[in-house]
């Protein structure tokens, strides 16, 4: 995971009316937990916005007051009309303890299928893991290179040592379909290829027969 710096103030008071006076010096509340205590602070909103705003994963160390604490984002409460952030939670980060986060999905290589007319469809822009801090990557790469039309990738093709996957193992991650009034150049090659086989075979039957 790449890894980033944020600086924060300790909260003394907590409450609604405390959390409007907080964002209207245009801070976001915030909490961080998992550890041995919970701890109420802001932010700076632009400094979130450049960590909320984006499909990258960061470990973050917080600097609350002087204070370093590992964390992660856990939960973003926007504003149901402007979009706003309103309050951000963070949870700690412990060497020995599991935790579960959302990982953002890469798409690489060049799809034959796509190649040949069919569509990319990518169902899940992340999934859903638990593992040690230590252990989770900051994406997991989906090598579409070998997906023919009518092909996909699932959940449990991305299983990999020291992670487990919390998502469905049979759900569709990405997968080519048939476009709409595109061919199947995939299908017919086979076709092709077997017509070719039988046309080949009838030959090698007729100079036998002349043989004879």
């Amino acid at each position: 995971m790449k890894q980033v710096s944020l600086s924060g103030s300790a909260r003394q008071n907590v409450g609604k009316k405390d959390a409007k006076a907080v964002r209207n010096e245009m801070f976001v509340p915030a909490v961080v937990y998992g550890g041995k205590e919970q701890v109420h602070f802001k932010i700076k909103h632009t400094d979130m916005e450049k960590l909320i705003y984006t499909s990258d994963v960061y470990k973050i160390e917080l600097d609350i007051d002087g204070k370093k604490i590992p964390a992660i984002i856990q939960e973003v409460q926007h504003h149901p009309v402007t979009d706003r952030i309103m309050h951000v939670d963070f949870i700690e980060l412990i060497d020995n303890k599991p935790v579960k986060m959302k990982i953002p999905v890469r798409v690489t290589g060049r799809s034959i299928g796509v190649m040949n007319g069919g569509k990319l469809q990518q169902v899940f822009r992340r999934l859903k893991v638990v593992g040690l801090p230590s252990a989770i990557p900051g994406e997991i790469e989906a090598d579409i290179s070998n997906l023919k039309i009518g092909m996909s990738l699932r959940v449990s093709d991305f299983e990999r040592e020291g992670i487990k996957l919390l998502d469905p193992a049979n759900a569709v991650v990405v997968s080519v379909k048939m476009a709409r009034g595109a061919s199947n150049a995939d299908e017919e090659e086979e076709e092709e290829a077997a017509a070719e086989g039988a046309e080949g075979g009838e030959g090698d039957s007729a100079e036998a027969e002349g043989g004879e």
